[in-house]
């Protein structure tokens, strides 16, 4: 796969089992939630679209408050194939992971490893994520000077946190611009970030804004890695390995900071 849209096209075509045309949504919801972690001088918000197909659940984040009010009334009852042809992208990014996560699930049969993910706090399982993420980074460079920094896309301080644990510089990068919990400015434009980095750090968020295109566009014309992160489109993501993707460290529903229980995270590519 090359394009989201080829895959779009591929699902619609029935390429990847059963026809979408015959799979109904069972459920739609939106997950909304405020955090700011004990010590940390900044906080976020977040607000994912779910849409549940039999077991499986496939998830787009969207900007809070955006979504229309009538988008979970458009999604409960269709079609797969309906969705995947909607209007809105957050729609049809999540009815494309709904449909790949129940045809395709995060089992080591498909490809992915298993990466538990801790009880405790928020911020802990946080940087527990954290490190998992960046593991699937490739080694640096060994030679001074020799390292261009990590393009960070959708930015996240426990993974700046790590990324500076392991003395990695970066460029962290979000449309919401502000500044990193260091004081670092948050650049907006990621496209003209690009050729000073020696690896893309990503959000599968980009899924839902319309820009992961340009991430796997550069990465496939240059070879550098392209590491994603994945809540959006945590089943979607893993089928553009190969392609420019070099690793994807997948998260369907329910999230990390749903639940302080024991949980797992799903990786693909990388370093085993």
């Amino acid at each position: 796969m090359r394009t989201v849209d080829q895959l779009l096209d591929a699902v619609r075509a029935g390429a990847y089992g059963p026809d979408p045309a015959h799979e109904r949504i069972s459920l739609a919801f939106t997950t909304a939630q405020a955090v700011r972690h004990h010590g940390r001088s900044s906080g976020y918000r977040n607000e994912v679209l779910s849409l549940r197909l039999d077991a499986a659940v496939g998830s787009c984040a969207v900007e809070p408050g955006t979504l229309p009010g009538g988008a979970l009334d458009d999604c409960v009852g269709a079609t797969v194939a309906d969705l995947l042809r909607h209007a809105l992208l957050p729609v049809r990014i999540a009815a494309l992971d709904a449909y790949l996560a129940h045809v395709r699930p995060h089992v080591p049969g498909n490809g992915a490893r298993p990466y538990p993910l801790p009880a405790g706090s928020s911020l802990s399982r946080s940087k527990a994520r954290a490190r998992a993420v960046v593991d699937l980074l490739p080694d640096a460079a060994p030679g001074p000077g020799e390292r261009r920094p990590v393009l960070v896309v959708g930015v996240v301080n426990s993974l700046l946190e790590q990324l500076r644990s392991r003395g990695l510089d970066y460029l962290p990068c979000d449309l919401k611009g502000g500044a990193t919990e260091w004081g670092e400015p948050v650049l907006t434009d990621t496209d003209a970030q690009l050729e000073r980095c020696g690896a893309v750090l990503a959000s599968g968020m980009t899924l839902g804004n319309g820009t992961f295109q340009g991430l796997l566009d550069h990465a496939a014309r240059t070879g550098k890695p392209l590491v994603m992160f994945a809540q959006t489109g945590s089943a979607v993501l893993p089928r553009f390995l190969g392609a420019g993707v070099s690793a994807v460290s997948a998260e369907p529903y329910p999230f990390f900071w749903l639940d302080g229980g024991p949980g797992v995270i799903h990786r693909y590519g990388g370093r085993p």
